[in-house]
């Protein structure tokens, strides 16, 4: 830890010369915006993502907003290249792990959106809609991947719920195939939603 660069640690040393590789997810999620890998900004990074995923998928909207955390820097880019506004969409819980990470599709699924009982509405667990920000509007939602689909559907929907008149789903990360060329390991091919599609 140093004053100018804060935490600093070194992969060269974990990672043998001729076998060095790194996990794509480091850049999609797992680092903190802050971290540079191999002298790239992971910041710098997922906002590129957004830019190219705009000139790749364009789309007319009044509003791009970004899932927490990870794919907020990505909607960043994707306004930025679009001129579409950025909002915030979303506010995430900050005590719910990643879900694809849980064991368990239902305890995934619960995460997502947790019913307390017939006479209470759904909590939303993981995330909820700015209803003010997406009211009324066509949304363009950026998401970092798709691992098992858990939580996309769940999320545009409640997205409509709040009033979002078009969800437009664009993803800033390649499909997530197996084997992972990730560097993720998972144990069931079938579990992953671009497993057997074409994009």
């Amino acid at each position: 830890i140093t004053p100018e660069n804060g935490i600093v640690s070194d992969l060269s040393r974990a990672l043998p010369k001729e076998q060095e590789a790194r996990c794509i997810f480091e850049y999609i999620y797992f680092a903190r915006p802050d971290s540079h890998i191999d002298g790239v900004s992971v910041y710098a990074s997922r906002i590129k993502a957004g830019r190219f995923l705009a000139m790749d998928s364009p789309v007319d909207a009044d509003l791009v907003v970004g899932v927490p955390e990870s794919g907020n820097a990505a909607a960043l880019g994707y306004s930025l290249q679009s001129g579409i506004p950025y909002g915030v969409g979303f506010i995430k819980n900050k005590y719910i792990a990643r879900t694809f990470i849980q064991p368990g599709q239902d305890k995934r699924e619960r995460s997502v959106r947790l019913k307390q009982s017939s006479r209470e509405s759904s909590v939303r667990v993981k995330l909820n809609v700015l209803k003010e920000a997406v009211d009324g509007k066509r949304i363009i939602m950026i998401d970092d991947s798709i691992v098992r689909g858990t939580t996309s559907d769940r999320i545009v929907k409640m997205l409509r719920d709040a009033g979002a008149t078009e969800v437009h789903v664009r993803i800033s990360s390649p499909p997530f195939l197996w084997p992972c060329y990730f560097g993720t390991d998972i144990p069931e091919r079938e579990q992953l939603i671009a497993y057997n599609r074409t994009i």
